[in-house]
């Protein structure tokens, strides 16, 4: 049965996954250059094991572009991808300690072998410089605020995220 809220939002969820994820991408020149070599092909991303009460944000199908970067893929590419990248959500607490230290989730990565060594090489070696972001668009002065107050942030979230995960390991 239609959601007619779920149809509205993933559409837009996944439009700005896929903004952010070229962002990134053309911040680090390389990352699209490696990409170029698998224009046309699909990349399947799906979380695997969650448990969460919710449903699991559902599978993304992404074209590469000629530039090297993504853009979304009709349902009739997404069964049929070269590559399939599966995230563990098996342990969101753990995930998103691991984000916000800086660390990946644990990924499996299935299919055609130079675009899967590819893949792998912009997952280990590309990263969101937020900073420099907010620097662009607030300014030195704001940004540095900006920053620290996310370091604050994130160093709370990784103290409750440990807590959290030592707790949920406990008997």
């Amino acid at each position: 049965m239609a959601n007619p809220l779920t149809d509205l939002l993933l559409p837009a969820a996944t439009d700005r996954f896929i903004l952010l994820a070229n962002h990134v991408l053309a911040s680090a020149p390389v990352a699209p250059e490696r990409l170029k070599a698998h224009a046309g092909r699909v990349l399947r991303v799906e979380a695997q094991g969650w448990q969460l009460p919710f449903p699991p944000p559902p599978p993304v199908a992404l074209r590469i572009t000629p530039a090297g970067l993504f853009e979304a893929a009709d349902a009739s590419a997404e069964s049929a991808a070269d590559l399939h990248l599966r995230m563990d959500a098996s342990h969101p607490v753990e995930a998103a300690r691991r984000v916000v230290t800086g660390e990946l989730p644990p990924v499996q990565i299935e299919g055609d072998a130079a675009f899967a060594a590819d893949v792998n090489w912009v997952i280990a070696n590309v990263r969101w410089d937020i900073a420099s972001d907010l620097e662009r668009v607030f300014g030195p002065a704001l940004a540095g605020g900006l920053a620290q107050v996310g370091e604050k942030l994130a160093g709370a979230a990784r103290t409750l995220a440990q807590g959290v995960a030592g707790a949920m390991r406990r008997p």
